[in-house]
């Protein structure tokens, strides 16, 4: 049942699914099960490298005879837990790494958009290391900002309204030069060379697109403030 527990052939079928790459929201849909049941069973066992069904199984079984949360400490409600999961699906589909994805949606959706790399690392139940690979990540593409706490010696990571201008603006700034550089390629090919006239067009096309998408992101950036 769907708001039953999860049976060993559904954790064989989740680990199936892993292998093949699939992402959660896939698994969950096969399974009939909410993407936030896949995404905690994930997580809590091994991850997506390390799950193991077998494992899981017994770990649940271990838990249910001492009477232990699934999920120890204070954490969000399931619907939280599941909107958390629709949006990182998202940001994953568009092209962004998972752990970065979750990171940056634990950012949006905290009270005031501020976490350390000790809480991130301890709220997502992933590693120091890749904590820091996903943040490295979000602050290079604008999505996050980094603060030092200079009393504690220890960065703070910070999602902001100014974020998404930001993120946007890099993004727009580095398909632009791609559009300059195949304008420049077309120029020493000439006119009448097949391949200099597709990227003439390419070029063109996206320097006009992106040069609106720059002037509209400052004509809106008030909205923000």
């Amino acid at each position: 049942m769907p708001g039953g527990r999860l049976t060993q052939q559904e954790r064989q079928r989740i680990a199936a699914g892993l292998a093949d790459g699939l992402s959660y929201a896939e698994i969950a849909r096969r399974l009939e099960r909410p993407t936030s049941t896949i995404s905690r069973e994930v997580g809590r066992n091994g991850g997506p490298g390390g799950y193991r069904p077998q494992q899981a199984q017994r770990e649940t079984v271990r838990r249910a005879r001492r009477g232990t949360p699934a999920s120890l400490g204070a954490g969000p409600s399931d619907s939280t837990t599941e909107t958390d999961e629709e949006i990182i699906e998202l940001a994953v589909r568009s092209g962004m790494p998972r752990t970065a994805a979750r990171v940056h949606v634990d950012l949006l959706l905290s009270e005031d958009g501020r976490r350390t790399a000790a809480e991130l690392a301890r709220r997502l139940k992933v590693s120091p290391a890749s904590v820091s690979v996903a943040v490295n990540f979000l602050v290079q593409q604008g999505f996050v900002r980094r603060e030092r706490d200079p009393q504690r010696r220890r960065d703070i990571y910070v999602i902001d309204d100014d974020a998404w201008y930001h993120s946007i603006l890099i993004g727009s700034r580095l398909t632009l030069d791609s559009a300059q550089a195949a304008l420049a390629a077309a120029e020493k090919l000439g006119p009448d060379n097949p391949v200099g006239q597709r990227l003439t067009r390419a070029g063109t096309f996206l320097e006009r697109v992106i040069l609106d998408t720059m002037e509209s992101a400052d004509r809106w950036r008030s909205l923000l403030a």
